[in-house]
């Protein structure tokens, strides 16, 4: 039987996209308390099929997909400017495909702006009114309104017009760095990407038996199973060492592993492979949060998605990006490699030095890029040591020399020194591991 905190998700879902959601019209509705049902409402702004915009209240949105989360709702726009609704609120849920700066005539106008585009301009009411006609809706800036007939066309069209204190290029800039920052959230792989899922996973009930563990490993071919109750939350992990030279007739519940490691569906695939090393485990289950089983995480899941993200462009640059691209291999440097280092404007602290974090950031690409030179992948960094570091000025390039002092199948560890024009800068120390097949 679903939980009321499910019964709740699972009524929002089912409201028709627009319509606006409060705690205590749910509370009412589904005779729960206050805080049962506000806790279901921000868990399904979390999952993404409810948005909360200011001044205007909690609606429910469409879905957004991963793969055009490039793509910003007008709620999220009201939201990022500040801005107030001033008219078409039944369409605040849906997505711009571009945004157009209003710097010419209305005539010119004409051409450039096309149904889903979202008109950035001043108060120029003539534009509002074409804008809305051509299926665009409209962002005036300087905080200025507009006519009531202008208000009345975008209700009925269902396009939002907004308004914001803002000017133009900081509104302009402030949609580009969204749209940017969208874009690296959908570089990174989540478990829910990759984990196989319920109908797929083999799993034990605690009802179950040590036989029905031989049986499922003969149909499978696995041994590692999650253990799970009959509301199908997980209780335990059951695996060969676990069962060895047990009766057959013993119950699953006994011999399983209580309080095993999960991982929930958001979780970033990178931290999951650091928690697989760390623990030396090949599977975690994938859990929501009142813990039911949704599917599992093997590490052949894990290294085949860290492979495939090695091999796609970067769309969106993220701060590590940025300092791996001012980091270059030394050319005749010998058998060791060493590497150079710009230290750009953006790279240094409030004194115009080298900050530290991007000196230890520094410190573990050179490491990344070292191992990786000796077929040495997935690398997972376990512990920097910074010993010293002078000041760097900007604009200045640095020479780094990493130089093995361990190395095994599973971990190493490296001496780093930073150079500045020969004389020795810096110097760090670095434990890491590597995830192989």
């Amino acid at each position: 039987m679903a939980t009321k905190h499910e019964q709740i998700l699972k009524y929002i879902e089912n409201l028709a996209v627009g319509e606006k959601i409060s705690v205590r019209k749910i509370a009412k509705n589904l005779s729960v308390s206050e805080g049962t049902a506000y806790r279901a409402i921000k868990d399904a702004e979390i999952i993404g099929f409810v948005s909360t915009i200011k001044r205007v209240g909690t609606l429910r949105i469409e879905r957004k997909q991963k793969d055009s989360i490039e793509k910003l709702t007008f709620a999220e726009i009201v939201n990022m400017i500040d801005g107030q609704v001033l008219g078409g609120r039944a369409g605040l849920y849906k997505s711009l495909n571009k945004f157009v700066i209003g710097a010419m005539t209305v005539e010119a106008m004409e051409r450039y702006t096309d149904a889903g585009n979202l008109l950035i301009v001043g108060n120029r009411v003539s534009a509002h009114e074409l804008a809305l006609k051509r299926g665009a809706a409209v962002l005036i800036t300087g905080g200025f309104d507009t006519d009531d007939e202008v208000k009345e066309l975008a209700d009925e069209k269902e396009l939002p017009i907004l308004s914001t204190s803002y000017d133009t290029f900081t509104v302009a800039t402030m949609i580009n760095r969204a749209i940017y920052d969208q874009l690296i959230k959908k570089e990174v792989v989540f478990v829910e990407d990759i984990l196989t899922p319920l109908d797929t996973t083999a799993f034990l009930s605690t009802a179950d038996k040590v036989a029905d563990w031989h049986k499922l490993e003969e149909e499978t071919g696995h041994s590692r199973f999650p253990v799970v109750n009959r509301a199908m939350r997980l209780t335990g992990m059951v695996t060969s060492k676990d069962i060895l030279d047990k009766n057959p007739s013993i119950s699953i519940e006994r011999v399983m592993t209580k309080n095993p490691l999960t991982v929930g569906p958001k979780m970033s695939v990178a931290s999951v492979a650091h928690m697989m090393i760390w623990e030396s485990i090949e599977v975690i289950p994938v859990v929501k949060d009142d813990l039911t089983l949704i599917g599992i995480v093997s590490r052949q899941d894990i290294l085949k998605s860290m492979q495939m993200i090695q091999k796609q462009p970067q769309v969106g640059e993220t701060i590590d990006d940025t300092i791996a691209n001012q980091l270059s291999e030394k050319a005749d440097t010998g058998v060791e490699a060493d590497y150079e280092f710009k230290v750009s404007p953006q790279m240094t602290n409030s004194l115009g030095t080298l900050s530290y974090g991007v000196f230890t950031q520094v410190v573990c690409e050179v490491v990344q890029q070292k191992l990786f030179s000796m077929k040495k992948r997935n690398v997972a960094i376990e512990n920097v040591t910074m010993y010293f570091l002078k000041p760097v000025q900007m604009d200045a390039t640095i020479v780094i020399k990493p130089r093995i002092l361990e190395m095994g199948r599973k971990a190493g560890k490296l001496d780093v020194e930073l150079y500045l024009e020969g004389i020795l800068t810096g110097k760090a120390i670095v434990a890491c591991q590597m995830m192989e097949r």
